[in-house]
């Protein structure tokens, strides 16, 4: 688990760390990024900041999710439909 500056809400460490993945191709286009239940294993979060997490990435046109399959890397240059909006602080 990693040590989480107080001053910023988790949720957008969080958001910043799948970001940083995702930019650095260790999460390539249309592959899977962790489920909630996985980032709440990787980094000791509450159900509810993973969701954050992924409904800030969704927003950001940077996931999308398939129901019942799970949350995917967007294609670069393809504009996927944000679910939602960004969570509040």
């Amino acid at each position: 688990m990693i040590e989480f500056a107080p001053d910023e809400p988790r949720w957008r460490q969080v958001a910043r760390i799948i970001r940083q993945r995702i930019e650095d191709g260790t999460y390539p286009p249309r592959t899977r990024v962790p489920s909630v239940v996985e980032m709440l294993a990787e980094f000791g979060i509450a159900t509810s900041t993973g969701q954050k997490v992924h409904r800030a990435l969704r927003a950001e046109g940077l996931i999308y999710t398939e129901p019942g399959m799970g949350s995917f890397v967007a294609e670069r240059g393809v504009t996927q439909q944000a679910e939602g909006t960004a969570p509040a602080d």
